[in-house]
């Protein structure tokens, strides 16, 4: 047999899951989601983001998408918006 290229490790020393960068700021944006109100969405200051809202967005979509969670963002110069679309009601038959 030919000799690895690469070196081999057990599975359990492969690191699960994503742990980025942005896990705390996504951690607090989730929670706080998780306690919206319907009709209401969070209003949060970029100022405040420790990265900029386009890679603070995309880790909150891929954190809420394997949670199963759907949003939905806006922003403006000041603000990120995030809230929970609201179901459409079922077409008329």
């Amino acid at each position: 047999m030919d000799s690895m290229k690469f070196e081999s490790v057990p599975q359990t020393d492969v690191p699960k899951g994503r742990e980025g960068k942005h896990k705390a700021i996504i951690t607090l944006l989730l929670k706080d989601i998780g306690q919206l109100q319907p009709a209401s969405a969070l209003k949060v200051p970029l100022a405040e983001l420790p990265d900029s809202k386009e890679n603070i967005r995309s880790a909150l979509s891929r954190a809420a998408t394997q949670q199963g969670i759907e949003i939905a963002t806006s922003s403006n110069q000041e603000f990120l918006y995030i809230w929970k679309p609201e179901a459409a009601p079922p077409p008329d038959r």
